[in-house]
């Protein structure tokens, strides 16, 4: 039972690194198209995720952006020296997000923001050769956020604003490498809980020196997501006191940590029709060093060490007014991952990555828009292990080359008034 109650510690570590380590860039389909650039952007209530300081610098006194994305991906393993082989079969992600925002007067902007910067779904073939460390994952998590924007004078505004977070998460695996019932069926265990709750919050600024240079900033607080009371069941385990563990449903708490970022970029207004925007993200992952897991109704705690380390994001976009009614934008970013060598498990199948982004927007009427905006992204091939998965006190590694994509096409609505 020690042994088991551990695992499950062991894998709900992973299921922590999946939420912080894979984070869904879809929230806002203009952004998305330039890089997932809005920073130093003032286009349209985007800027409520991107930066609210910007909301009071919007022409219009009330503003609607809404819109949802499609998550598409493929992640493939391959072990050379056994030629075993397995690909991810995950369900469509579909991210969405809404903003408004609505000018109070020359001075102040008030706003509200619903994203969903955590939420996919990891899928592997049933009893895979990884079974023992994942066979599926589900994930969400939406954030609310009410807003303010206040400008100071003419060149500099400030906004932010508390983040209420809520999510839930599932979670199953194989109890171990070879473990079956009386018919032959793996053991597994399933870890699920709902309504996870707590808070966090966002501050921001935007400084325009001029009218074609726009600088901004936006840092996005950490949040530890609690997890008190779920449900872990253990089920096709046989019979038998020798079994590890009985079949059924035991209480536990984790504590998921979302970690603090920041970003800054400017803007640069060239011409009447093309501006070029350039922008930095840094997560703060370092605060992630372990997971601690207790079991309510008996068990030990644990402590489970991730070593996550700080990763960045460098991004570039542009956009250009084809006529009153295109616009057009493309745009480039690379994204490290934070994974430190030794801990990647096919829970977080990422390694350093690539986007690739374009779209455009039709304009119906001077009211109405809808936005179209697609992503590529490419993984850089790794050889990679995970060395911390334990059976029968032996340390067994898990590794092989992981090949990963990902395409993400997504449409929005755009209302001002």
């Amino acid at each position: 039972m020690k042994k088991v109650l551990l695992s499950v510690c062991v894998f709900l570590a992973y299921l922590s690194s999946y939420a912080g380590g894979y984070r869904v860039g879809a929230q806002g389909q203009r952004a998305l198209a330039m890089g997932h650039s809005g920073v130093a952007v003032i286009n349209s209530a985007e800027m409520g995720f991107y930066n609210p300081a910007g909301l009071i610098k919007l022409e219009k006194k009330f503003n609607v952006s809404a819109g949802v994305t499609g998550v598409f991906s493929n992640v493939r393993w391959q072990n050379a020296d056994t030629g075993q082989f397995a690909q991810t079969d995950s369900p469509i992600g579909t991210p969405f997000y809404f903003y408004a925002s609505y000018k109070v007067n020359d001075w102040l902007a008030a706003g509200l923001s619903v994203y969903t910067p955590y939420g996919s779904s990891v899928e592997w073939e049933q009893d895979w050769a990884g079974s023992h460390l994942v066979n599926n994952i589900e994930l969400a998590a939406i954030y609310i956020q009410p807003l303010v924007s206040v400008k100071i004078n003419d060149y500099l505004s400030v906004g932010g604003g508390p983040i209420f977070v809520t999510g839930n998460v599932n979670f199953n695996r194989n109890l171990t490498r070879s473990l079956v019932d009386e018919d032959g069926i793996r053991s597994n265990v399933t870890i699920d809980d709902s309504g996870i709750t707590n808070w966090g919050w966002s501050a921001s600024m935007m400084f325009t020196p001029t009218e074609k240079l726009t600088i901004g900033f936006n840092y996005r607080s950490e949040i530890i997501m609690e997890a008190r009371g779920g449900d872990a069941t253990f089920a096709n385990v046989p019979n038998s006191p020798l079994a590890p563990v009985s079949n059924g449903v035991r209480p536990f708490n984790a504590e998921l940590p979302l970690p603090a970022e920041w970003k800054v970029g400017a803007s640069y207004q060239f011409t009447d029709k093309l501006l070029v925007t350039a922008e930095y993200n840094r997560t703060l992952w370092e605060v992630y060093e372990s997971l601690d897991i207790t079991f309510p109704e008996g068990g030990p705690a644990s402590i489970n060490p991730r070593n996550y380390q700080n990763s960045s994001i460098y991004r570039i976009g542009a956009q250009y007014d084809v006529n009153n009614s295109f616009t057009i934008r493309a745009g480039y970013y690379h994204d490290e991952s934070p994974i430190r060598p030794g801990y990647f498990a096919p829970e977080t199948p990422r390694n350093d990555a690539n986007g690739f982004t374009g779209g455009f927007s039709y304009n119906v009427n001077e009211k109405f828009a809808i936005d179209f905006a697609f992503l590529y992204l490419r993984f850089k091939e790794v050889e990679a292990s995970y060395d911390f998965y334990v059976e029968d006190g032996v340390t067994v590694p898990f590794g092989g080359t992981y090949k990963s994509n990902a395409f993400l096409p997504g449409i929005g609505v755009t209302y001002k008034l």
